[in-house]
Formats: structure tokens, C-alpha cells, sequence
């Protein structure tokens, strides 16, 4: 079977809901595919019950749709998703569920992308031509778990944060949280909150910041350089927290919104793991060497045993797997090769929304950037078919005469 349409979308997370949306705002015809049976199932079904957005509301809106006016600050989980549901009702978005796409090829020849998916219910594989491939799979689409000496004879157990929901469980159990950034430090905080005995490795330097602090450095950004503003909140953070390198916990040299801008690496917000690393109450660790059944050895050749480790150590882009002719874009990681600002175009019609490590705000420049870039590519190849059409009209009614 093969269906046409002028833009696909491969993705229905953030990122390929804005992409829909901003395509739909140009009557620009797209088709929206998804592997799961969901939208955003990073958010539905792989986050822990605590979370909220890091950020405030004003820096985490899809393109053309504000948050309700009594919406809090920072926005929880569920609220988000209500949020999503709300943007797919609004602009008409009709992902197709359970589709996974096995490849994208360049047709040279046609030029237009060809691409095979399958439909998860029917094993149906579906062959699209499309003039336009939206990559928009998402950074996080498979967890990432480092390889670790003795890792599969650990005797507890072993869970990503994509799985972990909550520290019910493990109410008097010791856990090992692997990972400082903002999953890992929250899930310590909230692993010992329910009572485990919590430590955490902390595999690289940090910054820690407030989320106050971080919407006061990303409003003052707008208007002055980001080294006095970086400036600024490294002083309140070291005012606030002081110094925690005593406690494990190093501050890069690099401010933390450069650090943001060159890397994609993000603060992390304290929700109160500070105060309890402070305390002792959880206990900060080096990098793991080698695990021998439940006894898990550090680089510092410290040993302890557990019985439960969360890895937070991140996701990765899958992209790579069944996009053919990404090179134009994206490296042997599946991540954008370019930098910003022009890391969302490729050649021959490829695009890529999310994949910037620049977290919704970034989604949204992205989603905005690849429609007014389609949009004037379309709008060219209407006016040439439009041509076409008229002279082969034009040449008809001269022969007929």
C-alpha cells in the first residue's frame, strides 16, 4: 500500500504536535506517525509521579497556545498532558498510533522521500512519498543504561528513571541513584523521603540553582549578555546553597545558561536534595567500578551493598536506526551535527524539531522555523505545478485548434 503527502512527520511528542500545528496554521498537508499508542508517551507512561516542568510555564509553550490563565508556574505531569490533549484537540492532529517506522530513503530520482512504516495492530507496512521528512523521534527515545562490569549478575534490582514512579517501595531498602541531573537528583530526594537509604553518584560537575533563579537568569538573557547574567546567578547560588564541592557536588567553570547553550546540558533544580545531602541523609558517591553480586564498588574503592539502583543516566536518539540519508543533519549519535541557530534543516527536504537538547522553548523555535521553511518551498512548487498546468492546458487547446 502507499499513501502521498507533502510533509511526514515522524513523532508524536511535543515536538511533532508543534510541527503539525504550525504546518496546519499554512494548510500545508502532513501525515503525523507514531510509534506508540499514544501521544507523548514520554510524559504519559516514563515519568516519575512528582514531576513538573523545571522551568516556568512561560518557557514551556508549544507554538499558537498559551497555558490557562489560573495554570501554576511550574506545571505538574498531569497537567502537562492535559495540556497536550487540549493542543491536539485544537489543531486537529490525527497521529496514526502503533506505527513504527523501519526506514526514510532520499529519492534521488523522484526527489522525495520514501519511506516504509508498519502498522503494530495489522502488520501492515505502509510505503509513504513525501516531499518533506520531519524528524521528530525525540532525544530521549531509548533509555540509556552505561556498561558496567558485573551490571547483569547485580543480585537487587536494576530499573531506569523511564520506569521509576515512586519510593513507596522501597521504603527501608538501600538505593544507589546513578546520574546528578534533574531526574536523578529528584528521585534521590524522593527515594528518601519514603524512607530508603539513599545514595547518589554524582559522574560530573553540576550546577545548582533554584528554580526561581533560573526563571530570573532566562528573563534577564532576553536582554543582557549571558555571562553577566550567568555571573549573577552563580553568586546567588553559592550565596544560597554555598559550597558544595566538600559534599561531592563540583560547579563547572562554564555559567550554567552557556553551559546550557553549548553542551545542552541543564542545572539542576534543587526540589530539596541539597538539605539532605547537607544532612547525610543521602550520601553522595563516586563512579561505580565493578558490581559483585549486590556489592557495588566505587573508583574511590569504597564499597557498599544494594538492594535497588535507578539509573537517571539519560536516554538517546534512535533516529539513526531507520533514517538513510540523515547525514546532512544529524551525526553517528542521531543528534543535529550543526549548531544553533541552524541545527533543524538538512538537504532534500529533511528537518529535525527537539533534538537540540533545548528543551519546549526549543521545540517550539524548531516546530516554527521548519513550517515557514516548508512553507516557501511549497508554496514554490505549487506555483510550478500551477505553471505546468496551465501551459499543458495552453498546448491542449492549440492542438484541438
Amino acid at each position: 500500500m502507499e499513501e502521498h503527502t507533502i510533509v511526514l512527520i515522524v513523532g508524536a511528542g511535543p515536538a511533532g504536535l508543534a510541527a503539525a500545528a504550525c504546518l496546519a496554521q499554512f494548510s500545508i498537508p502532513y501525515v503525523i506517525m507514531e510509534r506508540e499508542d499514544c501521544s507523548a508517551s514520554l510524559w504519559r507512561n516514563r515519568a516519575y509521579d512528582r514531576l513538573k516542568l523545571h522551568l516556568a510555564k512561560e518557557f514551556c509553550e508549544l507554538p499558537h497556545m498559551s497555558y490557562p490563565a489560573d495554570a501554576p508556574t511550574y506545571i505538574p505531569k498531569d497537567q502537562f498532558v492535559k495540556y497536550l490533549d487540549s493542543y491536539i484537540e485544537r489543531f486537529d492532529i490525527h497521529p496514526k498510533y502503533n506505527t513504527d517506522i523501519k526506514s526514510c530513503t532520499y529519492d534521488e530520482g523522484k526527489e522525495c522521500w520514501i519511506s516504509l512504516a508498519c502498522d503494530a495492530v495489522t502488520s501492515r507496512v505502509v510505503r509513504y512519498k513525501s516531499k518533506f521528512l520531519v524528524v521528530a523521534s525525540g532525544e530521549n527515545s531509548a533509555a540509556n543504561i552505561p556498561v558496567i562490569p558485573g551490571l547483569h549478575e547485580f543480585a537487587g534490582e536494576t530499573i531506569h528513571s523511564s520506569l521509576y514512579k515512586s519510593g513507596t517501595a522501597y521504603s527501608g531498602k538501600n538505593a544507589l541513584v546513578v546520574g546528578c541531573g534533574n531526574s536523578g537528583m529528584e528521585i534521590a530526594y524522593d527515594l528518601a523521603t519514603h524512607g530508603a537509604n539513599t545514595s547518589i553518584v554524582v559522574r560530573s560537575q553540576v550546577h545548582i540553582m533554584t528554580k526561581e533563579i533560573i526563571r530570573l537568569g532566562m528573563t534577564l538573557v532576553q536582554h543582557t549578555p549571558v555571562n553577566v547574567v550567568d555571573d549573577l546567578l552563580v553568586r546567588m547560588s553559592k550565596v544560597l546553597f554555598g559550597d558544595l564541592s566538600k559534599h561531592g557536588i563540583v560547579r563547572p567553570e562554564t555559567g550554567p545558561l552557556l553551559l546550557k547553550e553549548q553542551t545542552g546540558r541543564s542545572a539542576v533544580i534543587d526540589v530539596g536534595t541539597v538539605g539532605l545531602i547537607k544532612k547525610g541523609t543521602i550520601k553522595v558517591l563516586r563512579n561505580i567500578s565493578k558490581i559483585n553480586g549486590n556489592v557495588v564498588e566505587f573508583e574511590d574503592k569504597k564499597e557498599s551493598s544494594f538492594d535497588v539502583i535507578v539509573f537517571a543516566t539519560g536516554y538517546k536518539s534512535m533516529a539513526n536506526t531507520w533514517l538513510k540519508n540523515g547525514e546532512s543533519m544529524l551525526n553517528n549519535d542521531g543528534l543535529p551535527k550543526k549548531e544553533f541557530p541552524n541545527y533543524w534543516k538538512g538537504a532534500n527536504g529533511l528537518y529535525c524539531a527537539g533534538l537540540a537538547r533545548r528543551g519546549l522553548a526549543g521545540i517550539a523555535i524548531d516546530a516554527k522555523n521548519i513550517a515557514h521553511d516548508i512553507l516557501s518551498s511549497y508554496d514554490m512548487h505549487r506555483c510550478e505545478t500551477n505553471y505546468l498546468d496551465i501551459n499543458y492546458m495552453f498546448v491542449e487547446t492549440c492542438t484541438s485548434i
